[in-house]
């Protein structure tokens, strides 16, 4: 399967932003779908944004839809999360993931069978 790897966390104030990327290796990355997910203390892991195969089509949670934006580099075999207009809510440990077969979009963690191993993102209020 593909190795996953998570990078660009840190800490921001309300209101800034930071670009995640996550670097792949060891397949072809063009054949995997992808999604980020976040998971905050004592919080389920929530989908945050997914991306086609492509990098054709989009998708976003409700609560980040206008502030983030999910894209994709092939050439690289990175895909990159820029948010922008952070809240403290946002708050969580970020993370990649992939599958060869689901459907893109899919929201449920389950679905994907790769995984990297989190990148955290604080904001402060």
């Amino acid at each position: 399967q593909v190795q996953l790897v998570e990078s660009g966390g840190g800490l921001v104030q309300a209101g800034g932003s930071l670009r995640l990327s996550c670097a792949a290796s060891g397949r072809t990355f063009s054949i995997y779908a992808v999604g980020w997910f976040r998971q905050a203390p004592g919080k389920e892991r929530e989908f945050v944004a997914g991306i086609s195969r492509t990098g054709s089509s989009t998708y976003y949670a409700d609560s980040v839809k206008g502030r983030f934006t999910i894209s994709r580099d092939n050439a690289k075999n990175t895909v990159y999360l820029q948010m922008n207009s952070l809240k403290p809510e946002d708050t969580a440990v970020y993370y990649c993931a992939a599958d060869r077969t689901v459907r893109s979009g899919t929201s449920a963690p389950y679905e994907y069978d790769c995984w990297g191993q989190g990148t955290q993102v604080t904001v402060s209020s």
